[in-house]
């Protein structure tokens, strides 16, 4: 009984750890505009910017995955472990 819970409570964090990081995303995008507000939107991209294709005749796969980090995103991180701490 207490290993589905600590399971629930792990699918808990991880889906409020993914809302924060795409609402701070998202608000970081919005402020972009904004002169005083642009430095939310500052950040990193991380990962590949060329994709990776392997082609096998009659299968061509692509990989691809790149990451963008805000100051906003983070925010948005921490805010989230901060509910999930009071939940």
């Amino acid at each position: 009984m207490a290993a589905s819970a600590r399971s629930k409570n792990a699918w808990v964090l991880v889906l409020l750890l993914l809302a924060g990081v795409v609402l701070g995303s998202f608000i970081g995008h919005i402020t972009n505009g904004v002169s005083w507000l642009s430095w939310l939107d500052y950040g990193m991209t991380f990962g590949l910017t060329n994709p990776v294709t392997l082609d096998v005749g009659v299968l061509v796969l692509t990989f691809g995955l790149t990451i963008h980090f805000s100051i906003a995103s983070i925010i948005g991180i921490v805010v989230a472990a901060i509910i999930y701490h009071f939940i």
